[in-house]
């Protein structure tokens, strides 16, 4: 790739080195990210991305940390338009790109390995990335569209059912021409477990 012949002169460095450590994230997975390399990369002494990453683990709390708010970002151009399931949909869809796209970035948020260094910015930033569908299952539940509960646990399978989705695509065990219906079926499927009982 170009990018690991260009070399860091000026600006943010811990920003540089994020953006590196995402594309050798998406090239090479976890294994293929090391500090040392990051440094060559961006043309700086092996010991500057030190001073922003205490190691490894730091580094990728700090990617999940992005991530995060990458997804919280998206979620809130989503906006409040339309009926619950087509607000859904329109979720689903943010949150299917957004795993594809990013299939090695979405394990490192979601690993359980996460520094306890990582403090509560970390937790503070995966709530927020789903704070906007968790308010619009819970005005649903409002609204008398939705079964009583806990709207995160509501939430949570669905979320899950995405993934496993994006997971298929990723596999190619589900091919990207059949994406658009998959996921309306799938949203179909979640609307109808999310219902009220009789």
């Amino acid at each position: 790739m170009s990018f690991r012949k260009r070399s860091y002169h000026h600006g943010d460095l811990r920003a540089e080195l994020l953006q590196r450590a995402e594309e050798t994230l998406r090239e090479s997975g976890v294994d293929g990210l090391s500090l040392r390399q990051l440094a060559r990369d961006a043309g700086v002494s092996h010991a500057a991305p030190s001073r922003h990453f205490r190691d490894k683990q730091a580094l990728l709390d700090a990617l999940a940390l992005s991530g995060f708010e990458r997804l919280a970002e998206l979620n809130q151009e989503a906006g409040a338009e339309g009926t619950f399931p087509e607000r859904m949909l329109a979720f689903a869809r943010i949150y299917l790109k957004f795993a594809i796209e990013n299939s090695e970035l979405l394990a490192v948020m979601f690993t359980r390995k996460h520094s306890p260094d990582s403090g509560p910015d970390l937790a503070a930033a995966a709530e927020r990335a789903f704070a906007v569908p968790m308010a619009t299952i819970a005005e649903g539940q409002a609204r008398g569209e939705v079964a009583a509960g806990d709207p995160i646990r509501i939430g949570l399978p669905a979320i899950a059912a995405l993934q496993g989705l994006a997971t298929f695509v990723g596999t190619g065990f589900v091919t990207a021409e059949n994406l658009d219906e998959l996921l309306a079926d799938t949203v179909a499927q979640l609307m109808q477990g999310l219902r009220p009982r009789d």
